[in-house]
């Protein structure tokens, strides 16, 4: 590295992928404090952003009040917000930008290279206004199969002030980074940027590999924290400028900060794993990933199935007998993975046994261990890892006669089956009820049971979560919380629910009041 190129550190901006754009106040002071002593020329606080659907924080929009506080307590930094190309046009330019040229001096484009010709009017719109302009153009890992879109490049040295190229899959090599800026530079005199994916864990190689063959600019990030597997580390990239001298570094704040993010990190998990090398290497989209990493439903194996099963372009890798539709209870009770449906499991197993035109549906396999001695029909709805949960509660499913039952085909993850359940095995026809999901096992149970004609569902086990939960709590309850409302608005059903529950608008009635 003969000379040091220009950092710009975006942790609020990337790390909002896990946190849904919002931080802790003083964890923000704080690392606006570390980053205003380190050798970081620009920050990257966030999106700028016209309303969207759904809750997005604080740091997805940015509003002037946030940038007036960033700016104050970074105020030897160039401050930098970026726009998703894909929901901005040329005509919401002075609205999104015109409160911020007190505080920002670059604006970011991230761009599908498919949107290229779009994002190059939107780009002289910011330019007028006086921003520094940088072209976050994602994909990289497929250029070299499509590259035409680097033709328009021509004529913009004077609009766009850093051409960066997004390795948006994290799969790329140092080669690809060498072939790719060699074919970059034969368009263009556009000074070039490296944002890098660490999905192979090939982020630092490829960031200096990109340094020293012409970027002038690369992204880091605290910790890492980004999409998916997550950027290079910031720390890290200092480190290194500190072991060959070319940077000072002051170690003890920049531990703090670190320590602090680390922490964070335990609760939301940013980092390679096996799915997102895979992912990365098949250049396959992040996104989804992220969803079934967080949710924590799904065991790697079946992730890195449904990967594979993208890979290959195959919908699905098993058929199975679909459960039979016919009216043939009136009654269900649902049963959650909570503490009350073993707690008070002698009262519901006293109100199955009074009941002849009921069944039983478990919704996961986590309470199936203290009900299997009940002799009514039983159906056991399974995705992601429930499967491997039965196999722990049942020693013995030569004597079963009850039915694990699948999502519809085709499934997104695919379809891995225990050989010992395989014949006892179907998949729902569809789940028709709710559009929220299809791999819940809450909305499995509900499906079958709604597939045998119940009239009347009791829910037991669905404790709710107490107010301390980590972020998959989270995002479960959330989930189930939306479905319950969907069901409970619906007049075809009867909903009750008969032990405890933290969830809202829920019917109560004891289990002990129906039972004689």
């Amino acid at each position: 590295m003969k000379n040091k190129p220009l950092l710009l550190d975006c942790t609020l901006r990337d790390g909002g992928y896990y946190t849904n754009w919002d931080f802790d106040e003083d964890l923000v002071a704080e690392y606006c404090r570390t980053v205003e002593n380190l050798p970081i020329d620009y920050v990257e606080v966030g999106y700028r952003s016209i309303p969207v659907k759904g809750y997005l924080g604080e740091y997805f929009y940015c509003p002037e009040y946030v940038l007036k506080k960033l700016k104050k307590l970074m105020p030897s930094k160039k401050l930098v917000i970026i726009l998703n190309e894909k929901d901005i046009r040329a005509s919401h330019v002075n609205e999104l930008l015109g409160p911020c040229k007190d505080y920002i001096k670059l604006v970011r484009l991230a761009i599908d290279p498919s949107n290229f010709k779009r994002a190059i009017v939107l780009a002289k719109a910011i330019k007028k206004m006086g921003f520094e302009v940088g072209f976050n153009v994602m994909y990289m890992s497929n250029w070299k199969e499509n590259s035409s879109f680097l033709d328009l490049l021509e004529d913009l040295d004077n609009t766009i002030d850093y051409f960066y190229m997004v390795d948006s899959f994290g799969g790329v090599f140092p080669k690809d980074v060498i072939e790719i800026i060699d074919l970059v530079k034969s368009k263009t005199n556009c000074a070039l940027g490296f944002h890098g994916h660490n999905n192979l864990e090939m982020a630092m190689a490829n960031t200096l590999t990109a340094i020293d063959h012409g970027c002038s600019i690369v992204d880091a990030t605290i910790t890492g924290m980004g999409r998916g597997a997550g950027n290079l580390r910031t720390e890290l990239f200092l480190t290194y400028l500190d072991s060959q001298k070319i940077e000072r570094i002051e170690y003890n704040n920049l531990s703090a900060v670190v320590s602090k993010f680390e922490k964070l990190k335990t609760e939301f998990l940013w980092g390679t794993s096996l799915p997102y090398m895979f992912s990365g290497a098949n250049s396959l989209p992040q996104k989804q990933v992220m969803e079934w990493v967080g949710m924590n439903r799904y065991p790697i194996s079946s992730i890195v199935n449904a990967l594979n099963n993208q890979k290959e372009a195959v919908e699905d890798n098993l058929r199975l007998p679909v459960l039979l539709k016919e009216s043939k209870f009136k009654k269900a009770i649902i049963l959650g993975g909570g503490k009350t449906a073993r707690n008070s499991s002698t009262a519901i197993k006293k109100l199955i046994k009074q009941n002849e035109d009921l069944c039983l549906v478990h919704a996961g396999a986590r309470n199936v261990g203290e009900y299997l001695d009940v002799s009514c029909e039983q159906f056991y709805a399974l995705v992601g890892f429930e499967s491997e949960k039965l196999l722990a509660e049942v020693k013995d499913f030569g004597s079963l006669s009850q039915i694990c039952v699948y999502p519809p085909y085709p499934r997104v993850m695919g379809t891995i089956i225990p050989k010992e359940i395989i014949n006892l095995s179907k998949e729902l026809s569809a789940v028709e009820f709710t559009t929220i999901s299809s791999d819940s096992p809450l909305v499995l149970a509900i499906q079958i049971a709604l597939d045998k004609g119940v009239q009347e569902i009791y829910l037991a086990g669905f404790d709710g979560y107490e107010t301390s939960i980590n972020h998959t709590q989270y995002l479960v309850s959330q989930e189930n919380q939306k479905v319950f409302d969907e069901l409970l608005s619906s007049r075809d059903v009867i909903i009750k629910c008969i032990t405890p529950t933290k969830y809202k608008n829920m019917d109560i009635i004891s289990v002990f009041s129906l039972i004689k």
